[in-house]
């Protein structure tokens, strides 16, 4: 059997340095046990499910990420101090607004998720769901063995458009997220042509994967639930599918925290030909470039000065 890491520390290293870094890590536990003593029960709660998910080996939260997240919260002066009214049981501070003269988005709503769909275009604009944390993460049920046409739309795509074009058929609400919050019926619904657009795949296998996996475990396992918006960038002119289906630039994705009564944000801006080892920070921006990028408008439930504050906001790092 292996050594534990400290076993093996103590082996390879020399006595004084052992000896240093034992008494560094003990302090540092003094430190922030006193620390934690003094905070307000609320305050307490959020540190002990910090702690208790980087435990858990189902929810991919490390110890430094809880430091992260303990300065972030409480010192960095990273949240906004306001937080959107109304009903945020999916969508986080009211529906998205099309500022495209003319277009009309069917507004179509989900067990888990909804989205705003153009059928002019073949494809969602956006597309919006809310991740809890769960005491365990359940598997998934089986995957289903296909995709069905939506038949709320006029545009009712078929998967076979997308056979053979050198895409693959990209979720914007994930299959693994949606299906172990909300159940079978709830992850069938993600596989609705409505739910779907042309994504390279080094881009779907790769960074657009782990960003989902990140939000399906570590992100509400951290701040206990989080909120998501995300959607295709086309240009003036795009490409489609068979004449049909509209084919991206880019991607979008904006995931929302409230915690402690202040507001969070971090938003990507994904190109769609991006390797499969992409760093994710490489593309973080702020929501009024995707604004300016989608002619959407979000969180417009704030008040004007405080949805202007967070959406020019980009994130310093990578939660």
């Amino acid at each position: 059997m292996r050594p534990r890491l400290p076993t093996l520390l103590r082996r390879t290293l020399p006595p004084r340095v052992w000896r240093g870094l034992l008494a560094a890590n003990v302090a540092a536990g003094v430190v922030f046990g006193g620390w934690y003593l003094f905070q307000p029960a609320g305050r307490q709660a959020e540190v002990d499910r910090l702690v208790t998910a980087a435990l858990a080996r189902d929810k991919r939260v490390g110890f430094l990420e809880v430091a992260w997240d303990v300065w972030q919260l409480y010192y960095a002066g990273s949240g906004s101090g306001t937080v959107a009214p109304g009903d945020n049981r999916i969508i986080y501070g009211g529906l998205p607004r099309t500022q495209t003269e003319g277009e009309e988005l069917r507004v179509l709503v989900n067990q888990g998720y909804v989205v705003g769909y153009s059928d002019v275009l073949g494809v969602a604009r956006w597309a919006a769901y809310r991740v809890v944390d769960l005491p365990r993460i359940p598997p998934a049920p089986a995957r289903p063995e296909r995709f069905t046409v939506d038949r709320r739309t006029a545009a009712r795509v078929e998967p076979q458009v997308y056979t053979g074009s050198g895409y693959d058929r990209g979720h914007l609400a994930p299959n693994f997220a949606i299906a172990t919050r909300y159940g079978a019926v709830a992850q069938r619904e993600t596989f609705l042509m409505s739910n779907i657009v042309p994504q390279r795949h080094g881009l779907n296998a790769g960074l657009w994967q782990d960003l989902e996996q990140r939000i399906a475990t570590s992100y509400p396992a951290r701040y206990g639930e989080v909120w998501v918006f995300t959607g295709p960038v086309l240009g003036p002119a795009p490409a489609r599918l068979r004449g049909r289906v509209a084919v991206p630039e880019a991607f979008f994705k904006i995931i929302v925290d409230e915690q402690d009564g202040r507001l969070r944000t971090l938003a990507f801006l994904v190109p769609q030909e991006t390797s499969t080892q992409a760093d994710p920070a490489r593309y973080l921006t702020t929501i009024a470039e995707i604004e300016t990028r989608t002619g959407l408008d979000f969180l417009a439930a704030l008040e004007d000065a405080a949805e202007r504050e967070v959406e020019s906001r980009r994130a310093g790092r990578v939660w």
